[in-house]
This record gives C-alpha cells, structure tokens and sequence, in this order.
C-alpha cells in the first residue's frame, strides 16, 4: 500500500499542466497591495516637483519644539533628470542582488526585507534639505523598491498554474496603476495642508501593516495546502545551477533588451507626467490631479485587459505561446499614437492618448514579465526577472537624464517642443522591442537548462 506521504508532491514532466492551487488569488491580493504602496512612494517627488522649481522652502519643524530651518531647493529639469538616474542607477544595483536575495531566502523572508528599505528610505525624503538630499534619498528608494517585482514574479510562479501567470501578474501589476492613482488624489492634498515634507510619510504606515500581513500570511504552495485533503502536484524542481550562467542564454537576453526598451517609457511616464501637464498646459498642484488620475485608471483596465489578452487569443485557436506575442504585439500597437502628444494643445485629447499608453504598457507589463517564467523554471525565475529589471532601469538612467537636459535647453530656449522627441520614442520602443524579443527568443521557446 502506498504511503499517502508520498502523494505530497507528485512530480510531472509537462509544466503546461499544472493545476491551479487553492489560496493563489489572496496571494495575488498581497502582491497587488504591495505594488501599490511601491508605485505611491515613488511618485510622491515626480508630483511635488513643480512646487520644488526655484522656490525657497522654509523647512518648518515637523513636531512642536524642534527647530525650524530656512533653505532654498531650486529643482530644475536638469537636476531632477540625475536624481531620476541616481534613483535608477540604484534601481538596477539593487535588482542584481533582489533577484538572488529573494531565491535564497524565499518570498517570505525577502519580500518583507526589501518592502521595509524602500519605506524607511521614502520617509527618509522628509528631512532632505537639499538638492543632493534628494538624490541620496532617491538613491536609497532606488535600491529598495528593486526588489519587489523580482519577488513579486516568483510568488507567482509558485502558486499559479502558467496559463494564468499572465492574468495574475497583470492583476497584481495594477497596482502600479492604483498607486499611481492614490498619489496625485492624496499628495496634493497633505502637502497643501500639511507641507510637502508629510506627504513622503504617509505610506510608512501601510508598508508596516503589509509587511506583518504578508510575514504572517505567505508560505509555499507545499507548506500551506491541507495534506488531508489529497496530493498536490507541483513542478519538478530545477537543478543547481550557477546563477550568471543563465546570461548565456538567447532567453535571458529576450527578456532584458524588451524591458530595456520599454521600462524608460514607463519611468517617463511616472516621473515626467506632472511636469508636462504643468508646462504644456499651466496645471499646478490643485489642478493636476484629475488628469494624472484618469491615465492611471486607464492604466490599472489596461493591466487587467492585458493579462487576459492571451487567454482570449487561445479561444482563437492560438498555443499559449504564441497567444502571448500576439497580445504583446497588441499592446505594441497600442502605444504609437503617444508619439504625437508632444505638440498636442488640447489637455484632455493628451489625456486620452496618454491613458491608452499606459494601459498598453501595463498590458505589455503583464505579458513580458511572464515570459521569464515561460522560459525559465521557477527556481530561476526571480534571477532572471532581476536581469530584466537591471537592463530596464539601465535605460531609465540613460533616458532620465536626456529628457531633464533636453527640457532644460527647450525652456532656456523658451520653446515647448522640449517634450516632442521624448513621446516619439516613447511611441516607438515598444513596436521595435517585440520585434527583438521574437527575433532573439523565437516562439519563447523553454531554455534547456544545462549542468555542464
């Protein structure tokens, strides 16, 4: 008679098949909780900047009885463009350690690791008194929220089936879209009745509450599910395999020149939005909030859209495969008409394109972060998403600091066509990333893994 023991984990040979596990979408909630609060703390600066340009700020004490100080931050297009890249460049440090932090210590000891340096460094914002302040904040933030894609695509890749990694990945990732939401709604708000400084604090509180909620709640599919109840299966476990090894593979490469491509637009995105409202079309901290808000709901649909995309392709007669480059060749499309929004004069046909940008790239998002995890085991999974994240944020500090100098020329040169060249390629990268992907990574064939 067979030991029921043994029923524990039955391996199988076709990852294809693996049956969906009980619980998976309350992690999903956990993962989409997180991503919010990252995409929050890192757009408080991107929204303060314009009341961060050539004022002088008197730093007033946050509790009774501590002193007041007197200083001027004058953050113009230039420097905030190298605080981006200090932000960046951390970025992608920090992602080449997340990814194999994450491996080793597993979701549940390095997600709550990572998630509490990016939330002590974004409160940290609150005591800058100057320009390089910011970049030694951002510096910090940078290397923090590293981690939590890495972390986030690994958990996904444990408790779900790979039919639906692209549909849960682009729930969670709808986060980023909701926490761009949250901020301008709350931002503009607690910095006009409170000060600029209390509005990079705010977030501490519900990193907090997540990081216990999480530590409490994770664990892996096998340490969770109830052994009473019959046998699980899961997928067979990879071999050892020296982590720096997989950057010989066509895969890898796929996966990091389309997040290269793509992310600075993303980055763009984020960071830069306020301040072409606040340029092209005069909104200041009062008014700019319901623009930025309806490209970030656009953008939250778009993530949910795009990760069911390729299940909808399927319907058609579609492999899974192939179903997902044509949804990311969607996407791709989608995006273009963001190239003419540079020399737009009508705020709310810029918002429209804008919205259908965003929503593309979340869709994009989805897509392409689940290709690491068609194409690579699971066990490998947070590295190679971390090489993904290293190259993406490689181009951001590259982009970052163009757009801050091309911006600081146009307005010394009192001309609005600074945002012109930027939105181009904005429209563009994303058509030329999949043609790379594809050509670099045909059919998103699985690496064969190799010992020797």
């Amino acid at each position: 008679m067979a030991n029921p023991v043994d029923k524990r984990a039955e391996a199988i040979e076709n990852v294809d098949d693996l049956p969906a596990l009980q619980g998976r979408w309350m992690i999903c909630a956990m993962l989409f909780v997180a991503t919010t609060i990252n995409y929050v703390d890192r757009q408080v600066l991107s929204i303060l900047k314009p009341i961060l340009h050539g004022q002088v700020i008197n730093l007033h004490p946050l509790f009774a009885g501590w002193p007041s100080i007197e200083t001027t931050i004058n953050v113009t297009d230039r420097e905030y463009g190298y605080i981006l890249a200090a932000f960046q460049i951390a970025y992608a440090l920090g992602v080449v350690f997340a990814g194999r932090l994450v491996d080793r210590l597993g979701c549940r000891g390095g997600y709550p690791l990572v998630t509490g340096l990016w939330s002590l460094a974004a409160m940290s914002h609150a005591l800058v008194r100057s320009v390089s302040g910011f970049g030694i904040a951002r510096f910090f933030l940078g290397l923090g929220e590293s981690g939590n894609f890495p972390a986030a695509i690994k958990a996904t890749a444990e408790w779900f089936p790979p039919k639906e990694r692209a549909l849960a990945t682009g729930i969670f990732n709808s986060g980023a879209g909701v926490g761009a939401i949250v901020a301008p709604l709350v931002v503009p708000w607690v910095a006009l009745h409170f000060g600029w400084r209390a509005s990079f604090l705010v977030t501490g509180i519900f990193s907090i509450i997540w990081i216990v909620w999480w530590s409490i709640s994770y664990r892996k599919p096998q340490q969770s599910m109830d052994w009473t109840r019959g046998s699980v299966v899961v997928a067979p476990g990879a071999r050892e395999f020296a982590w720096y090894r997989l950057l010989g593979y066509r895969q890898a490469w796929a996966f990091m020149v389309g997040k290269f491509m793509t992310d600075a637009v993303w980055w763009f995105f984020l960071f830069w939005l306020p301040q072409y409202f606040n340029s092209r079309f005069g909104l200041d901290l009062t008014h700019i909030g319901p623009p930025l808000v309806a490209v970030y709901v656009v953008s939250t649909i778009g993530s949910v859209c795009g990760g069911w995309l390729p299940k909808g392709y399927t319907r058609l007669g579609m492999d899974l495969k192939k179903a997902r480059l044509a949804a990311m060749l969607t996407c791709a499309c989608c995006v273009l008409p963001v190239a003419t929004v540079g020399s737009l004069n009508s705020v709310w046909l810029a918002v429209g394109l804008l919205s259908l940008a965003a929503a593309a790239h979340q869709g994009w998002s989805a897509n392409i972060f689940t290709t690491a995890s068609d194409m690579f085991p699971s066990e490998h999974v947070g590295t190679v998403v971390s090489f993904g994240q290293v190259a993406g944020a490689l181009g951001g500090a590259i982009f970052q600091p163009i757009a801050g100098n091309i911006l600081q020329r146009a307005k010394e040169l009192h001309t609005q066509s600074g945002f012109v060249p930027l939105f181009i390629y904005s429209g563009c990268a994303y058509l030329i990333a999949w043609l790379l992907l594809r050509a670099l990574a045909p059919g998103l064939k699985r690496a064969e893994l190799t010992t020797h």
